[in-house]
């Protein structure tokens, strides 16, 4: 590989994402060189939403998210999780080996090793 370009100084983290949307990282960086790395405190981001759901399938929820001892809400999340991704497959536009392609797909790990765990 030929010597990387320097990568610019960015007056902010703005005009550093209109750079890199533009332009190859590989040109900048020698990607065979690079080592991984673990962010265990980076936590994934997420929106708060509101649904309005009947009172009878919020209880089914709450009785299920109570056997398995997680909460409700991330049960619920998990469940939405794995319908994407069915979803995903079926209609060919997931990227990648299966794997989650997004910070959603990360925001409960331990409710879906949990809900997994135990029997409904």
């Amino acid at each position: 590989m030929t010597k990387p370009k320097n990568i610019p100084s960015f007056r902010s983290e703005a005009e550093e994402r209109r750079f890199w949307e533009a332009r190859d990282s590989t040109a900048y960086v020698d990607w065979d060189a690079a080592e991984r790395v673990r962010l265990p405190n980076l936590k994934p981001s997420t929106k708060a939403i509101s649904i309005r759901l009947p009172v009878s399938l919020l209880q089914q929820i709450k009785v299920a998210a109570n056997r398995r001892d997680i909460p409700y809400q991330s049960l619920m999340k998990v469940w939405l999780f794995e319908k994407a991704r069915e979803e995903s497959r079926l209609t060919g536009r997931e990227r990648g080996s299966g794997k989650p392609s997004s910070a959603t797909a990360r925001t409960a790990p331990r409710a879906r090793r949990r809900a997994q765990a135990r029997p409904s």
